[in-house]
Order: structure tokens, then sequence, then C-alpha cells
């Protein structure tokens, strides 16, 4: 019989969590990745256009990648008070932050119009976007592991992160619906502000979404056994501080798995996006669909990986991702050096299917690596610090690769190495699929690990 820490959720009202945190993701990553794209076709002569094209194309992955930079800053806000006063205030808060710095760049005067003020607040904005998603994927994933059933925690966990590929497919499907209607001269003019301005509507219906659930079972309980124990409060109160005393292996382990994972996925979706164009002569809305395609792939089979790690561990199908990643590298490039639909589709789409294979089982993977009270700060600066180093320069050294080489050879080489940090991280850490995340906080056996308490009670 299941106890009540880890009994399973009514399924009306396990698929109500699900929905509100996978519909708030989606809008999220939105904002994020609409950024991302227009910055690879846009961004470079609206807001640097006295710089030579490919110099432009590397200002403005510049400003898209000091979106990751404010991401650590919002892990550690967002993750303190996440475990302090609960999942849900900071997801609602989260969301409107993104938001709103998404629908103020819809808005945003151009360099032609207040000339070089237009990148400095560009580069503000972004910085907002990326402090709100710092603090967005740690509680919308944690909101529904600490909800789920421990047996499909994977699966169910992996809900939100198909919010990533969905935000994915819905930004590049607003823009290339757009390419598709309106001449060059026309969306260069006003056309990809109507995306940017959209997210105000969409961040409206997520709001209500998000309103209408409950906190986290977990988290309550674990509040309420830190009420009772006010009268230690210390040093060790303090969320972060407790992460790096009793969990800094697991922050290590959590940030070389995302190396592979955030490296790749940014190389596959937002620099292909220059590769493609530039190099293989492929036009702009032949790269869009391809993306968009491959995206709704990606939104499929990410729960199926989850449900995969349930069955096998959290381990073994990682490993299947960022070994199959830096494999597929070489061949991702070859095909789409030929210039067709079918090859570039291919290219991207298999590409996404391994990327999955690792973004999957990230979900439960890192929530199951730390104790309650400090599983927000514990798993948001696992992932976000990482960004810092793999995803947010990834388009970037990218592009500063191919302009120096002129060739794919050393992405492909970057991207391999990649993989081999995340291979060496994923093997060093222990499975988790079988932990209880209604385990006590080490604050609540007099600072003792995780491991050591359950260990103790087992005696």
């Amino acid at each position: 019989m299941s106890s009540p820490a880890t009994a399973p959720p009514a399924p009306n009202n396990l698929k109500r969590i699900v929905a509100a945190s996978l519909i708030g993701t989606t809008i999220e990553w939105y904002d994020f990745f609409l950024y991302g794209s227009a910055a690879a076709l846009v961004f470079n002569k609206l807001f640097f256009p006295d710089s030579d094209p490919l110099v432009g194309t590397l200002l403005s992955f510049l400003t898209y990648a000091v979106g990751f930079a404010a991401r650590p800053l919002g892990a550690l806000v967002f993750g303190h008070y996440g475990d302090r006063l609960g999942r849900k205030k900071l997801l609602v808060l989260s969301l409107l932050m993104m938001g709103g710095a998404t629908f103020a760049i819809g808005l945003l005067p151009t360099h032609a119009t207040i000339g070089s003020a237009a990148p400095v607040l560009l580069t503000v904005l972004r910085l907002v976007q990326g402090f709100a998603l710092g603090g967005e994927w740690g509680g919308a994933v944690l909101l529904v592991s600490e909800h789920g059933d421990a047996r499909r925690r994977g699966f169910w966990a992996s809900w939100p992160q198909t919010g990533a590929p969905a935000g994915q497919l819905l930004a590049t499907g607003v823009l290339s619906l757009l390419t598709a209607v309106l001449s060059d001269s026309a969306f260069e003019a006003w056309g990809w502000r109507i995306p940017f301005l959209l997210s105000g509507v969409l961040v409206i219906v997520g709001l209500w979404i998000r309103l209408s659930v409950d906190e986290s079972p977990v988290f309550k309980r674990a509040l309420e056994r830190a009420e009772a124990r006010k009268a230690d409060a210390g040093a060790e109160r303090m969320p972060v501080v407790a992460v790096l005393r009793h969990h800094w292996r697991d922050v290590l382990v959590a940030m070389g798995a995302r190396m592979a994972e955030n490296i790749s996925y940014y190389v596959i979706t937002a620099f292909i996006l220059v590769y493609a164009t530039t190099s293989a002569g492929v036009s702009k809305q032949t790269a869009l669909n391809a993306v968009l395609i491959a995206s709704a792939i990606h939104f499929a089979v990410i729960p199926a990986w989850g449900a995969l790690s349930d069955r096998l561990g959290r381990r073994p199908v990682y490993l299947i991702g960022a070994v199959g990643v830096g494999l597929w590298m070489f061949p991702f490039f070859a095909l789409i050096d030929t210039g067709g639909f079918g090859s570039l589709l291919l290219a991207v789409t298999v590409g996404l299917v391994l990327h999955g294979a690792m973004y999957a089982p990230q979900a439960a993977f890192f929530s199951e690596m730390f104790a309650t009270r400090m599983r927000y700060s514990g798993a948001s600066i696992g992932a976000q610090f990482a960004s810092v180093a793999a995803g947010a320069p990834a388009p970037l050294i990218a592009t500063a690769l191919l302009s120096d080489y002129g060739s794919s050879t050393p992405i492909s080489l970057y991207v391999i190495a990649a993989s081999l940090l995340t291979v060496v991280a994923v093997v060093a850490a222990k499975e988790t699929r079988h932990r209880d995340l209604a385990d006590a906080d080490p604050s609540d056996d007099a600072g003792e690990p995780v491991e050591a308490v359950r260990d103790a009670r087992a005696v």
C-alpha cells in the first residue's frame, strides 16, 4: 500500500496540474525561442545595421546569450523563495515577468528610430526574460513531480519538458506563417512585432490556468515540518546554503548532464537557421518549416522517453541521448549541406529525437536528486548555471567557428566534446528512479544528509 507521502493523486487533479505546467512552460519557451529565431532572422538588421551581416548576426546572438547569463540569478532568487513560499506563487510571477518583457520587445523602437539606445533596451528586456526563465523550469517540473505518481514520475514529469518543443513549435509556426504571407520588407518593417505582441494574450490564458492549481502536497508537508522546528533556524535555513552543503555533488552532476542536452538543442534549432541559409543555400522559409515539423515530432517523443525512463531508469535513457547526439553531428551537417528539404528535415528530426532522450528524464532525474526544502534551489541551480556555459554561447560559438573555419567540422567536434562531458557526469551519478520525494529534509534530522537519514531509518 502506498504511504500518504507517495499515494497517487486523483487522475483528474494530476492532469490539471500537468496541463497548467505544460501551458505555462509552453508560453515561457515561446517567448524565449521567439527571441532566438528573431535574432537569427531580423535583429541583426534592425538593431545592428552598421555591421557586416555575419558580424551583425554574432552581435544579435550575443544579446541572445545575455538572456542565459540572467538565468542563474533567476534560479537563485526563484529557487530561494520557491523553497520558502511554495512553487505556485513563483510560477505565476515568472510567467508575468516573461510575458511582460516579450510584449515590450514587440513595442521596442529599432536602431533607425532611437539609435544605440535600441540594442541597449533590447538587451535589458532579454535580461528580464532570462531571469524569469531561470525560475520557471524548476518550479514547473517540481509541481508535477511532487504531485505525481512515483511509479510513473518520469512520464508525468516529462510533460512540462514538452513545453520547450511546443514553445519552439508555436514560435517557429507563427514566424513561418508571417514570412510566408509577408514580403521580406514588410516582415522587417512591422511583421516581426506580431509574434511578440501575441505573447500578451498567451500570458492571460496561462495565468488563468496556473492560478487554478493547488500547491505541491509534498512541499506543504515539508513546510509544516519546518514551521515546527523554527527554534532551530540558522544558516541551514537558507536553501542555497543547504544545497551547497548536502548536494554539491548532485549540482555538479546536473550541470554536467546539461552540457550535451543544452548545446545540441541550440545548435539544432537556433544555429541551423544561420547555417542552412548562409552555407547550404537553403531559403529562410525552408529552414523554418524543417524546424517546425521536427519540433512537432520532438513534442511527441518526449513523453515516450519519459515513460521508458520509468522502466529502465533515468541514467540509461539519458546516456542513449548523450551518445546519440554526439554520433549524429557529422551526418547532421552532411545532410544539411545537400540543400534538400527532406535531408534537412531528417537531420533536424533525428537530432531532436536523440535530444529528447536526455530532456525527457531530466525533470524527474534532477527532482529526485534533492530534498524537498531545497529541491527548487538545487534543481534550478544545477540546470541554469550550466546553461551559461552550454546553451548561452552555443549559437555564438557555432557562428564564430563557421566564420573562422568556413566548415561545420569544428562545430561537430564542439558538440561531441559536450556529449563526452555529459556521459562522464551521468555515469558518475546514482540512479534515482526509486527515490521517494517525500524523504525528510536534512534540516529535519540534525543536519544529516538525506542518504544517511534514509539508511538510519531502515536500520
